[in-house]
């Protein structure tokens, strides 16, 4: 169930497939507290993450930071006192790319470090 663990992301160039619905059911059950959404008519995956203070939600923002930096893939992050809502989809394609399901299960790992701490 947890093949998101095993993949990495890979460079994505316009043009590239945006992932199918089948490959969206197969994905998002690994991510499953994360939210479909459309803006803009652009699908996403977002979702919020709760802390006890704006230092952790800062925190938090600067390890996926690094986690977008290390992939060479980035999120829209959104920091604010106790949550940070990060959303995920890749620019180059206008949509969803399996990048997005790997980096939002990466940011999922982040955040469980976080409560096991």
């Amino acid at each position: 169930m947890d093949e998101l663990k095993k993949l990495k992301c890979e460079a994505c160039r316009v043009g590239a497939p945006q992932v199918t619905d089948a490959e969206i059911a197969h994905f998002h059950p690994q991510v499953s507290d994360w939210k479909l959404v459309e803006r803009e008519n652009i699908p996403r995956l977002e979702r919020v993450f709760v802390f006890q203070n704006f230092v952790d939600a800062l925190g938090f923002t600067n390890r996926v930071g690094e986690l977008a930096e290390e992939a060479g893939h980035h999120p829209a992050l959104l920091t604010e006192w106790g949550r940070v809502t990060v959303t995920w989809w890749t620019h180059k394609i206008k949509g969803l790319h399996r990048n997005d399901f790997i980096s939002a299960y990466g940011t999922d790992r982040i955040y469980d470090k976080k409560a096991g701490s």
